[in-house]
C-alpha cells in the first residue's frame, strides 16, 4: 500500500494552518504563542480522510521567514505539496522560497490552493490566477491544478479534496532502500508513557519491541509503541507520519535533526560528498569555502561548501562539493538537501549526496571529477564499484554499501552476485559479507609481486620474504588485513607466479644469483666440498679458509643449500650432492647385497672414521633410505615388503 504525507507550503499568513484544519478538524497551531501571535511557529500535523477510505499524513509549516528552518524540517519527508497563495496578496517572497525549497528537495507532485477568495472579486481573482501561472512556469507546478478556497465560508473545499485525492493517485511510491530510519522532526514527553519521538519514516520499517539506535549520539533504545495517524499499530512502513514511543532514553538526550535507525546501520560522518546546485536566483556567486546553513531530513547543521571542481559556481550553475559539517549527522546516499546562506538567512541552493562516508578529496584532481561523474549519473553497477574502490584495501560490507550507495539490499545482492562472477568484487567474509573491489584485490596482487622482486634484486642471496615482513613491507601496510592478504597469496601460487612454503615466499622464478666476487667465492666453496668427498670440511673449517669473508660464507652455505648443491647432515657437517648421491647409491647395493649394516661394516666400505659415519647413518634413517632395527640398518624398502 502506498503511504502519502501532503504538505502545506506558502507565505505567511496565507492560510495554511486554516486550510488544514477545514480539510481535517485539526487545529495544527498547538503553542500558546502561535495562539497569542497568530502564526504559525512550529510544525503541525494531522491526518486525512479521503472519500475512498486512504488516510493521508499532514504536515502544516510555518510561513513566516525566520522560520523557514522548520519548514525545511517539515517538507523534507512530504510527498506532495499545497503551495497555499492567498487570493488577496498573490506571490509573496516565502511563496518563491517556499517552492524553491520543494524543488531541492526533490518534490515532484502537488497543486496550488488559491486562499481567501471570499476577499477578492472575480476580476482579481483572474488577474491572480494569470499571475500565479506565470510564476509556476518551468517549475514542477507549471500544470497543477489551481484550486480557489474559502476557509472561512467552504467554498471549494468539494473541489479541493477530489483534486487532492487525483493528485496523490499520481504521487510515485518512494525509493525505500529498505534501511529503517525515521528523522525526527518532533520529541516530547507523554505522562505514563515517557520520551516520543515523532516524523516521516523515511525507508524500512520498524515494530514494537525492536532496538533502535539514536544516530548522531549512539544511544540505545527499545520501541515501547508506535502510532500511525493517532491510531496504535504494531509496526509502521516507509511513507508514514510515525509517532515511536522509546523505552530506556530520557526526552533531553534527543533533538530534532536526529535519527532513529536499526542498531550500527548508519555512521554519523562530517564530510558529505554531493552534487551542488546553485540557485539562479541566489543573487550572488557561491565561493569556495562558504559558510552556510545546511539542511537534510529534519536536521540543520553550520557547514563550509568546498567546491571541487572551480573557484566560484554562477548562479544556476552545478558543480561537485564535499560538506565540512560543524558537527556529524547521519545520512545515506540520495537524501536531497537544501543550503541556506549565513547571512543573508535565504535559501541559495541544494542538491543531492551522492557518498555520506567520504574522506577529504583534492580538488581540481580529474580521478575525483571521475569518481563524481559516476556517483552522480552512472549506473548502480558504476556506484559500487566506486564506493568499494573508496572502502580500499579493508573492504566494505554490505550494509555499509547500502549507506553509501542508496540502492535496496535486495537489488544491491543482485548486483554484486554479477560482480562476484566476472570478478568486479570479490567475497571475502560470506558471514559478514565483507566484500573487496576486484581492481584493489588486483592491485594488492600486484603490489606483492613488485615488493618481491625489488626483495629479490635488493638482496639476491635470501630466498625470500616471510609472510609477516610482506606484508607489513607493503605500502598498505598493516591495513592489510591477515586474511585477506592470505587470500592474495593463495590465488597468487595457484596461478604459478609465486611460492609461499610455510612462513617464506618468493617468485616462482626466483633463483639466487650470484655474480662477480660472490660468484667466484661460491665456486671455491662448492669445490671445497667437492674435493672433500665424504670427508668434505666442517663449516668452521670453511670460515678459517676465508676469515674476512665469514658473513657472506654463511650466507653462501645457507645458499647452496636450499638450492640443492650441498646437504647439511648435522650443525657443522655439510655434503656435496654429487658425494652423496654416489654414498646412497653404494650403500644401498651394499645393503642388497649384505642384508643390513652396522657402524663397523659401514666404516669397512666407505673407509670413514666415526665423526662422519654416524651422521651419515642417521642421514640415510631420516631420508627414508635404511631403517633401524636394534643395533644394524636395513633398506626400508625390504622392510615394507
Amino acid at each position: 500500500m502506498k503511504h502519502i504525507v501532503m504538505g502545506t507550503a506558502g507565505h505567511v499568513d496565507h492560510g495554511k494552518t486554516a486550510l488544514i484544519k477545514r480539510l481535517t478538524g485539526v487545529d495544527t497551531d498547538r503553542l500558546k504563542e502561535e495562539k497569542e501571535r497568530g502564526i504559525t511557529i512550529e510544525l503541525g500535523f494531522a491526518s486525512l480522510s479521503l472519500p475512498d477510505g486512504r488516510v493521508l499524513g499532514v504536515v502544516d509549516v510555518p510561513g513566516h521567514e525566520r522560520f523557514v528552518r522548520n519548514m525545511v524540517a517539515g517538507a523534507a519527508g512530504i510527498d506532495l505539496v499545497v503551495m497555499v497563495i492567498a487570493a488577496d496578496e498573490g506571490i509573496m517572497p516565502q511563496t518563491r522560497e517556499h517552492l524553491q525549497i520543494c524543488t531541492l528537495l526533490g518534490i515532484r507532485k502537488g497543486f496550488v490552493a488559491l486562499t481567501k477568495v471570499d476577499m477578492v472579486d472575480e476580476e482579481w481573482l483572474t488577474l491572480v490566477r494569470e499571475d500565479v501561472r506565470e510564476f509556476l512556469g518551468g517549475t514542477f507546478l507549471e500544470r497543477a491544478p489551481l484550486v480557489p478556497v474559502s476557509s472561512l465560508t467552504g467554498d471549494g473545499f468539494p473541489e479541493l479534496i477530489a483534486t487532492i485525492a487525483r493528485v496523490a493517485d499520481e504521487v510515485e511510491e518512494a525509493a525505500d532502500v529498505g534501511l529503517f530510519r525515521l528523522p525526527v522532526d518532533r520529541v516530547f514527553t507523554m505522562k505514563g508513557f515517557g520520551t516520543v519521538v515523532t516524523g516521516t519514516l523515511a525507508s524500512g520499517k520498524v515494530a514494537t519491541g525492536e532496538e533502535v539506535e539514536i544516530f548522531p549520539v549512539g544511544l540505545r533504545a527499545r520501541v515501547r509503541g508506535i502510532q500511525v495517524h493517532n491510531r496504535v499499530v504494531e509496526s509502521a512502513e516507509a511513507g508514514q507520519r510515525t509517532a515511536v514511543n522509546l523505552q530506556g532514553v530520557d526526552r533531553a538526550v534527543i533533538e530534532r535533526g536526529y535519527v532513529l535507525a536499526g542498531p550500527n546501520a548508519l555512521v554519523a560522518s562530517q564530510r558529505l560528498d554531493c552534487v551542488y546546485r546553485h540557485l539562479a536566483g541566489a543573487g550572488r556567486k557561491a565561493k569556495n569555502r562558504t559558510l552556510v546553513r545546511f539542511h537534510t531530513g529534519t536536521s540543520e547543521v553550520m557547514a563550509r561548501l568546498i567546491l571541487l571542481d572551480r573557484d566560484e559556481l554562477e548562479p544556476g550553475g552545478e558543480g561537485f562539493a564535499q560538506l565540512v559539517l560543524d558537527s556529524p549527522l547521519a545520512a545515506v546516499a540520495g537524501d536531497r538537501f537544501v543550503v541556506r546562506g549565513y547571512s543573508p538567512v535565504t535559501t541559495i541552493g541544494g542538491g543531492e549526496i551522492v557518498d555520506p562516508l567520504t574522506v577529504k578529496h583534492k580538488r581540481f584532481a580529474e580521478s575525483i571529477r571521475e569518481e563524481f561523474r559516476r556517483l552522480s549519473s552512472g549506473g548502480e553497477s558504476e556506484k559500487v564499484a566506486v564506493i568499494m574502490a573508496r572502502a580500499g584495501i579493508g573492504g566494505i560490507t554490505e550494509s555499509r554499501l547500502v549507506v553509501r550507495t542508496g540502492i535496496r539490499r535486495s537489488e544491491l545482492r543482485k548486483l554484486l552476485e554479477r560482480m562476484f562472477s566476472v570478478k568486479e568484487a570479490i567475497l571475502v567474509d560470506r558471514e559478514e559479507t565483507r566484500i573487496l573491489s576486484g581492481s584493489v584485490y588486483t592491485g594488492l596482487q600486484e603490489e606483492i609481486i613488485r615488493e618481491l622482486e625489488d626483495y629479490h634484486q635488493q638482496f639476491p642471496l635470501k630466498e625470500g620474504l616471510s609472510r609477516e615482513e610482506l606484508r607489513t613491507t607493503l605500502e598498505m601496510g598493516d591495513g592489510v588485513d591477515p586474511k585477506i592478504f592470505g587470500m592474495a597469496l593463495r590465488d597468487l601460487e595457484k596461478r604459478g607466479e609465486i611460492i609461499a612454503e610455510k612462513e617464506m615466499t618468493r617468485l616462482t622464478g626466483h633463483r639466487v644469483q650470484l655474480k662477480g666476487e660472490m660468484g667466484d667465492l661460491r665456486e671455491k666453496i662448492d669445490g671445497l666440498y667437492r674435493e672433500g668427498g665424504l670427508a668434505p670440511p666442517t663449516v668452521r673449517e670453511v670460515l678459517e679458509r676465508f676469515p674476512d669473508r665469514k658473513k657472506e660464507i654463511v650466507n653462501l652455505i645457507q645458499v647452496m643449500t636450499r638450492e640443492g648443491d650441498l646437504f647439511r647432515i648435522s650443525e657443522d657437517l655439510n655434503f656435496h650432492k654429487d658425494a652423496l648421491a654416489r654414498l646412497r647409491e653404494d650403500y644401498r647395493q651394499f645393503l642388497i647385497k649384505e642384508g643390513r649394516a652396522t657402524p663397523a661394516n659401514f666404516k669397512e666400505m666407505t673407509g670413514l672414521t666415526r665423526k662422519f659415519i654416524i651422521p651419515l647413518m642417521e642421514y640415510f634413517d631420516m631420508t627414508k633410505l635404511t631403517v633401524r632395527t636394534g643395533e644394524h640398518r636395513i633398506l626400508r624398502e625390504r622392510q615394507e615388503k
